[in-house]
């Protein structure tokens, strides 16, 4: 089984606020906004927007997260280096994490298991 797609992008930022703001203004609605400074934007079509503010010592970083249906049934092919194998996430997913040539890292998020 192969992946099906962006399911999101997961950015870090520096303000939550800003960022919130910023994709708001580009036509985003706010999903749900946490009370760690973070949250999750969606537009009408394509995918969601996950953004996080990190501490201003960090660099903001972008991620992209595929989708996969179903992780039993997922294999990384040959020239696929898996960074870390499915394991669960604090908000009820299975995530992945492999890195293309160029050294950049991938997301592959599954559902959760139960």
């Amino acid at each position: 089984m192969t992946t099906e797609g962006i399911d999101a992008v997961f950015l870090t930022t520096h303000n939550w606020g800003k960022a919130a703001g910023f994709f708001q203004a580009l036509g985003y609605e706010l999903d749900f906004e946490t009370d760690h400074h973070s949250g999750q934007l969606r537009s009408r079509s394509g995918p969601t927007v996950f953004v996080a503010e990190v501490p201003a010592d960090q660099e903001p970083q972008a991620r992209m997260v595929l989708k996969v249906p179903d992780e039993e049934a997922f294999r990384a092919r040959p020239g696929v280096e898996v960074v870390t194998p499915f394991e669960d996430t604090h908000y009820g997913t299975r995530e992945m994490t492999v890195r293309d040539p160029d050294g950049r890292l991938w997301s592959l998020q599954a559902p959760g298991k139960g």
